[in-house]
């Protein structure tokens, strides 16, 4: 590894940059520890470090994983405290939880709320209701009456449930039968986690969860569609987190959980052509251009790239500069890289 190359991924450690998650990791000779790129730890003086391109090489050259930053694991992946307590929402998600509960799962009512907002951007206790008013707002949609709903979901006062359910859901539950909902999962990735929305039908959003903009976009779906955007299942994302999983471990591309897109017509042409790029290749704005019949629209297609809603998906990542230089990428440029020669292994 050249030396420019080392002073990019310190620069990057020094600055706990999740972009290079994935990317490398860093062995450092006075402890004997490998670490992740955003390792809360004290860093290391540059002449003390050793990076690897995998946990594997680090491995051989006999340094042992970081206790605080699991390199071994999924960047951000799931505790088992957290698996624990979705599986207790969702085996009874009209449940209203109290501070009595946790201490049936020997939790700490506080540890619950830190590890749930460090990987939800949200409290335990507002992921369970999240969760309930997801219910809550099926059953208003299938003809349940309102009372009946609100007793079911474990609120006494219909005001404190009207109340809950608005804060939520943006929307008081006497309008709520045509209202749409997206649910959202995250999935976790060797690049760090990727957050996916959908409804029972169709994928509406794949990004990494630190890509530039993602709240924007998101809070922009959710107007355009006028839904309530709440943590779930549904079938294409059960297809989705699959087929991700598929792609980082054996390098497939079948992609096939159906999507939804949403972007002008000359921007759909250039998502579908995106498409038809060979895996393990890469061609230029301009080559892009050209396939769509508009070669003088190479800022219009690099646009069209910034706005795909599906990475890796479309792989708006096959496109670089007509230099040879890799170009932009909202997801950051060593994920760019990381994916292209990736795919050129297979």
């Amino acid at each position: 590894m050249n030396q420019l190359l080392q002073k990019e991924y310190y620069k990057a450690l020094l600055q706990r940059d999740s972009q290079y998650e994935g990317i490398f990791f860093v062995g450092v000779k006075t402890t004997g520890i490998f670490c992740r790129p955003i390792c809360p730890a004290r860093k290391p003086k540059f002449e003390n470090c050793e990076f690897f391109l995998d946990a594997k090489a680090a491995l051989y050259a006999s340094y042992r994983p970081c206790k605080k930053c699991n390199p071994l694991f999924p960047p951000n992946s799931e505790s088992d405290l957290v698996q624990k307590l979705v599986r207790a929402v969702e085996e009874n998600p009209e449940k209203r939880w109290k501070t009595v509960d946790f201490a049936k799962f020997s939790i700490h009512e506080k540890t619950a709320r830190r590890q749930f907002q460090k990987r939800f951007g949200m409290t335990f206790i507002e992921y369970a209701r999240a969760r309930g008013m997801g219910i809550a707002m099926k059953q208003i949609r299938s003809n349940t009456s309102i009372i009946d709903t609100q007793l079911s979901t474990g609120f006494e006062s219909s005001s404190g449930f009207r109340d809950a359910f608005s804060h939520i859901m943006e929307k008081p539950p006497s309008s709520a039968i045509d209202a749409k909902i997206l649910k959202a999962t995250w999935i976790d990735t060797e690049l760090g986690p990727m957050l996916a929305l959908a409804d029972e039908d169709f994928l509406y959003l794949l990004e990494f969860v630190d890509c530039r903009g993602l709240e924007k976009e998101i809070e922009n779906l959710r107007l355009k569609l006028k839904a309530a955007i709440i943590p779930g299942s549904t079938p294409p994302l059960v297809s989705i987190e699959k087929e991700i999983k598929e792609y980082f471990q054996n390098g497939s591309y079948q992609f096939t959980t159906p999507i939804k897109y949403f972007g002008s017509p000359f921007q759909q042409t250039v998502w579908k052509q995106l498409q038809k790029i060979p895996p393990g290749t890469t061609i230029s704005y301009a080559q892009l251009a050209a396939f769509i019949g508009k070669r003088t629209a190479c800022r219009a297609v690099a646009n069209a790239n910034g706005k795909n809603q599906f990475a890796i998906m479309i792989p708006c990542h096959r496109v670089i500069n007509t230099s040879g230089q890799i170009g932009g990428y909202g997801g950051g440029i060593p994920r760019k890289k990381w994916l292209i020669e990736h795919e050129a292994k297979k």
